[in-house]
């Protein structure tokens, strides 16, 4: 077991001022792992100061420059990327494989294409005005657990290349892959204070970074319920608010749908990462004339869905990242049942011969109104819902009520009948047949589910001011 009581503020690792650390729990084992530090304001004001006196002399650094150092730490994360999927594994709890796949896979994507948008990138000139961007300024990053490396990259690699500086507070839950990040990036040869990382919990440390006057923009990644926080604590400078927030998102199978084709790929849907993902369709919605047949098709479908020790073979799902999460879902999945939902299989139980750990089942609940609590709430675990519908107009219904609107998806054997019916959903993405993510492409909610966008040319945007210079062109 390791125990890290250092932070990283202006280019070097030095111990906490606060004493206390948090115990790194292993949710397949119930095992402390690592003990990390339980930062505190004074940490905050360290790393807040230190990327204050750098901003200035980053932001002048040539834009090939920055996207050099990006690049490096690309290169450097890929080196270390077995290490890296590992400690992911260990942390919350995801299958190795997924973890070398997306955990690992999504964050050298986004360090890559971050650093290309910018390449790309070129002044605006509208009339007698050119339109430049300035970077924001100092930019605290709040991750969460559940995609840990991936959201950090998603913030830290637009905002470095934007010329921002960054102070990072990732999720207390993960913050091994966090810290080794942190060695990529002093490997890297970034200036000091550029990059800093202080961990803690959201009281600690979250909320004096968050409410700090010389932080310029939060960007943040967690709960509806947080982000409103967030917002809350930053109004009073005015400082810029990027929140990437909840979803419970609906997948609607259209009359015309295949099933053999789009049933499996909806379970991936749902219960990929264990469902712990903010844009899973965890929500579908079914013609009524085909709910059998459908809840057929997908019990015989979640026998290949095997929940089991994350690091052996032919395991699909490991457990969900904390044993708080594993009850909370546990509870919703209760709740359904109590307001008259059918489980078609999973349940409540723990899995066979997996009572010690985070476990859950992979389940499916039908029979489900929309306006059942599993229906309404994110569960952020491996748990579908199957609603009825009766009509097309009556689906879009359903779909859009919703506090949320972060992502949904729509399945049709007609591509355009299927996007006639996605542009009528209140969401800031549908995936249209089960198409993959593109990273490229701009990611983010409406409703409650956030403000801003997230990865590529789009996410990139979000790091800087706009300046016209009248009269400049």
């Amino acid at each position: 077991m390791q125990t890290q009581s250092l932070i990283y503020v202006d280019g070097a690792w030095r111990p906490s001022a606060s004493k206390e650390l948090i115990d790194v729990v292993n949710p397949a084992t119930e095992q402390v792992i690592a003990r990390a530090p339980a930062g505190c304001a004074e940490d905050v004001e360290l790393g807040v100061q230190a990327a204050r006196r750098a901003q200035a002399g980053w932001s002048a650094r040539p834009r090939a420059e920055r996207i050099a150092l990006v690049d490096r730490i690309r290169t450097g994360l890929q080196a270390r990327a077995e290490e890296a999927a590992a400690l992911i594994t260990a942390e919350m709890g995801a299958p190795l494989w997924f973890s070398r796949m997306a955990q690992l896979g999504m964050p050298l994507k986004n360090l890559d294409f971050a650093a290309r948008a910018l390449e790309a990138m070129e002044e605006e000139v509208l009339g007698s005005t050119r339109v430049v961007r300035d970077p924001v300024g100092v930019v605290a990053a709040i991750t969460p657990w559940n995609f840990p490396l991936h959201q950090i990259t998603a913030k830290i690699a637009p905002a470095l290349l934007a010329g921002c500086t960054v102070v990072l507070k990732p999720s207390e839950l993960t913050p091994l892959d966090a810290c080794l990040l942190t060695e990529v990036i002093a490997a890297a040869g970034l200036p000091p204070g550029v990059f800093n990382l202080v961990m803690g919990t959201g009281a600690r440390v979250g909320e004096p970074l968050v409410s700090h006057a010389l932080v310029d923009m939060v960007s943040f990644t967690g709960s509806t319920g947080a982000g409103r926080r967030v917002a809350t604590l930053a109004a009073p400078t005015l400082k810029k608010v990027a929140l990437e927030l909840g979803g419970k998102s609906a997948n609607l199978l259209l009359a015309d749908a295949r099933l053999e084709d789009a049933l499996p790929v909806a379970l991936k849907q749902g219960w990929a990462n264990s469902g712990q993902a903010c844009a899973c369709l965890s929500r579908l919605l079914v013609p009524r004339s085909q709910l059998a047949r459908a809840q057929d098709l997908l019990v015989e479908l979640a026998r290949d869905w095997v929940v089991g020790d994350p690091l052996a073979e032919g395991v699909k799902l490991g457990p969900v990242a904390s044993l708080a999460q594993r009850d909370r879902v546990r509870g919703l999945i209760a709740s359904g049942l109590e307001q008259g939902a059918r489980c078609l299989t999973g349940g409540v139980a723990a899995p066979e011969g997996l009572e010690r750990g985070a476990y859950v089942r992979p389940t499916l609940l039908t029979d489900v109104r929309n306006d059942m609590r599993v229906a309404r709430e994110e569960i952020f675990g491996p748990v579908i819902c199957l609603i009825a519908y009766d009509d097309e107009d009556q689906a879009v219904a359903l779909a859009n009520d919703s506090e949320y609107g972060l992502s949904g998806g729509v399945w049709s054997a007609d591509l355009a009948h299927a996007e006639r019916v996605a542009r009528r959903l209140h969401t800031g993405q549908v995936v249209l047949n089960g198409s993959p993510l593109n990273l490229l492409a701009p990611f983010g909610g409406v409703k409650q589910s956030g403000l801003g966008r997230e990865y590529g040319r789009l996410g990139l945007e979000e790091f800087f001011h706009i300046k016209s210079l009248q009269g400049a062109a």
